[in-house]
């Protein structure tokens, strides 16, 4: 893991998940919908992915023991931050910026089968 990420990687989930609610409920969408493309990009269960927030665990953590990442998650592309996601080299940002990605689509009022590369 590179040196320059351990910040984010150190996070909790559940410190910056209000922030994507928030940021989705300010366009009109829901915590659903926020719940629905972790889910997508996870593999987790709403059970499993509250139990996850519950547990304050990391980004690290959190990606690095998930369930099953969506392999469809390789089909999103295009900038956040004003880096492109596909060109993203260390793995574990690749993965936290595909979500963060995923919830910009959804604040841009892309219809959810869109967002979630159906």
């Amino acid at each position: 893991m590179s040196d320059r990420f351990q910040r984010v990687y150190k996070m909790s989930v559940a410190s910056v998940y209000p922030m994507y609610i928030e940021k989705a409920e300010k366009k009109g969408r829901t915590k659903e919908e926020v719940d629905e493309i972790f889910r997508w990009l996870t593999g987790h269960s709403q059970e499993s992915l509250e139990k996850e927030l519950a547990d304050k665990t990391t980004f690290a953590d959190f990606f690095n023991n998930t369930p099953r990442l969506n392999p469809a998650r390789e089909l999103i592309t295009g900038t956040v931050c004003g880096v492109r996601v596909e060109e993203i080299e260390e793995p574990l940002m690749r993965e936290i910026r595909y979500l963060d990605k995923l919830i910009d689509e959804l604040a841009k009022g892309k219809k959810m089968e869109r967002i979630l590369r159906g």
